[in-house]
């Protein structure tokens, strides 16, 4: 999958993409990520990108010019690749979005700066916004990176573990289970003996009952789109009725 990035800050991209997962990723061509400064298309003498508002205001607005000869430069004028802008403004990040854009093949990302961009280039040049949450930060390059992380995960050969993205918070619309490894005991906490028994029929029954209960207590909002099954709604309702009792 390819990655075209936007950005008045290409340079802290590479300290995460080469790193860990991405970096493996990325070697073995599973995912190419191509970051472009968007101050080598400005126009003027000091590669200006921002500028005053109309109508007055603090802060500065990026540039419509440079922006769109950057996309059209490396995209073409005429693409059918979506173009995301990162904003607050976006529909809120989540797991089932990055189901979805993993199923492209080329995502290119805009990150905003100072007080937001030219209204020209919502109209006109993206097909998509994204916020990563409702709260603000100087820029997008930090929810691009989220993005990169999150759809990269879901893609064939980028986790050791096959499954491991299927086991994921919020892959199945529920929390994760709990998770131990070794030792078997520190300072008198013990590991639940169902994960020492080696029945993994068991220990897959423990693990989703987990997920229920973390999910209920946690985040009970996300149990209204899970999918669950009967065993599932059974346990929910034993759970529920344990709390009630305790």
């Amino acid at each position: 999958m390819e990655f075209d990035v936007f950005t008045l800050l290409p340079e802290v991209f590479f300290p995460y993409l080469n790193s860990s997962i991405l970096e493996r990723a990325r070697q073995r061509s599973l995912i190419e990520v191509r970051v472009h400064n968007i101050r080598d298309w400005a126009s003027t003498k000091h590669h200006v990108t921002d500028d005053e508002p109309y109508g007055g205001g603090g802060g500065m607005v990026m540039k419509v010019e440079p922006v769109f000869a950057a996309v059209e430069s490396v995209l073409g004028p005429k693409t059918n690749i979506p173009v995301i802008l990162l904003t607050p403004q976006g529909r809120v990040f989540n797991q089932k979005i990055a189901q979805e854009l993993v199923q492209q093949p080329r995502l290119a990302l805009i990150c905003g700066r100072y007080e937001g961009v030219d209204e020209r280039i919502r109209q006109h040049l993206v097909t998509d916004e994204i916020s990563i949450g409702d709260y603000v930060l100087t820029g997008g390059e930090l929810p691009a990176l989220i993005l990169i992380d999150a759809i990269s995960r879901l893609i064939s050969g980028v986790l050791g573990d096959p499954d491991g993205a299927m086991n994921d918070s919020h892959s199945s619309g529920l929390l994760e289970y709990p998770h131990y490894t070794r030792p078997p005991e520190f300072r008198g906490w013990g590991v639940p003996e169902i994960l020492l028994s080696g029945d993994h029929a068991k220990i897959e029954k423990w693990r989703r009952e987990q997920s229920l209960r973390r999910t209920l207590k946690r985040r009970p909002d996300l149990l209204e789109n899970a999918r669950l099954s009967e065993s599932d709604l059974k346990n929910l309702k034993k759970i529920q009725d344990e709390g009630e009792n305790s």
